[in-house]
């Protein structure tokens, strides 16, 4: 691992956006008595910029060192590489040493939550890509625990598990059965999926989209629960078409969100590219891009101009973006993502709420949105109780 590589990861470290796979490989350079010498400098450099990890007050980082020490085990072998470095270097390496753990202690202001210590693991955690692929004889596939490569062979289509995690459908080209298949994330889940004609679909949590393993015939039919953003493969002869409850929107190729969520108000698609149109019973409107159509039971629809697009497929990049929003929607956001079961206590405030904050921070990091409007909480287990 050359100096730069390593300065990345101590950073991004720091700054929680490191993956398990990644503060793996930067714990394993402990044990390398040749790293020993890049490691303190890599160290040194960094601790010395305080602007790069932002821990800039010398009490903080004490007492985080200090809670670190006192309840992190550390092997035999690394803590023997750790005694042999300068008081220094061995805070930071301890901090490194955590990562693998998922444990990292958060100095908070007198009277705010505070996550917990390693001693009792936070419950509360962010999702990753986690789901379950169902086939058409109904086996059921865990697909991050399962492996790169073909997971499964239905007629003349392979499922494959790409390198990058998504999951992809190949054939041989000859005319064959054509089964369905159902791909589902959980609360705390989200997962990509590239579709035989080659359009992509990201899954959000707590959703599922059923589709063909091929597509034939005039059209492109899949069927959406929960939130999905899709890009959409051009097929001028082949209609694309997604169909959520009692609305359909139909596209040729193009790029849109739909959300459908059994707990909101209404259905919301969004378009970021080309056109689409959506029908409801016996009514249809054509959407323009930066449009946003909300679909209310019993058949109403109606459309939004200058809709910010960032907003709505923030979810898909990796973050929470808040503008005007209510306290009850940026909690049911907060409640599928890190599967966290919702409650309030007394009147639930009039606010609104705004900010943009990565979906792979804290629950506390995130939830410090209310406490800038003076609204409380507290973690019980898996549970978020908004107090008064």
């Amino acid at each position: 691992m050359d100096h730069q590589t390593f300065t990345n990861l101590l950073k991004r470290y720091l700054s929680e956006e490191l993956s398990q796979e990644e503060a793996s490989r930067l714990l394993d350079s402990l044990d390398d008595d040749a790293m020993r010498q890049e490691w303190e400098q890599a160290v040194g450099e960094l601790l010395r910029d305080k602007s790069a990890h932002g821990q800039s007050d010398p009490q903080r980082m004490e007492a985080v060192r200090q809670r670190i020490m006192a309840g992190t085990p550390k092997p035999a072998t690394r803590r023997t590489i750790l005694r042999k470095l300068r008081p220094v270097w061995a805070a930071a390496a301890i901090l490194t040493v955590i990562s693998v753990a998922y444990f990292w202690p958060r100095i908070s202001a007198p009277g705010s939550p505070v996550a917990k210590s390693s001693e009792a693991p936070l419950e509360v955690v962010p999702g990753g890509n986690k789901a379950v692929l169902y086939l058409a004889g109904g086996q059921a596939i865990t697909l991050d625990t399962a492996g790169n490569g073909a997971i499964a062979s239905q007629g003349n289509v392979q499922v494959i598990k790409l390198n990058s995690g998504q999951l992809a459908y190949q054939g041989t080209g000859r005319e064959g059965e054509v089964a369905y298949n159902t791909l589902a994330t959980p609360r705390g889940g989200q997962f990509r999926i590239i579709l035989p004609d080659g359009s992509s679909v990201w899954l959000n949590a707590a959703s599922s989209l059923r589709f063909p393993t091929a597509f034939t015939g005039k059209e492109r039919i899949v069927e959406l629960n929960g939130e999905a953003y899709f890009e959409v493969a051009k097929h001028a002869k082949m209609p694309f078409r997604v169909k959520v409850k009692d609305m359909t929107v139909q596209v040729l190729g193009t790029h849109f969100n739909v959300m459908a969520y059994d707990d909101e108000a209404s259905i919301r698609t969004t378009l970021l590219e080309g056109s689409v149109n959506v029908k409801q019973g016996a009514h249809s409107l054509n959407m323009q891009p930066g449009q946003q159509v909300s679909a209310h039971p019993g058949g109403n629809m109606s459309i939004q101009d200058g809709v910010d697009v960032e907003e709505v497929v923030a979810w898909k990049n990796g973050y929470f973006h808040f503008n005007h929003e209510s306290l009850q929607g940026v909690m049911r956001e907060i409640g599928r993502w890190y599967d966290a079961e919702i409650s309030y206590e007394g009147e639930v405030p009039d606010r609104e709420f705004g900010g943009k904050i990565a979906r792979s921070s804290s629950v506390t990091d995130v939830l410090k949105i209310l406490e800038l409007s003076n609204v409380r909480y507290r973690i019980e287990g898996k549970k978020i109780i908004v107090t008064p």
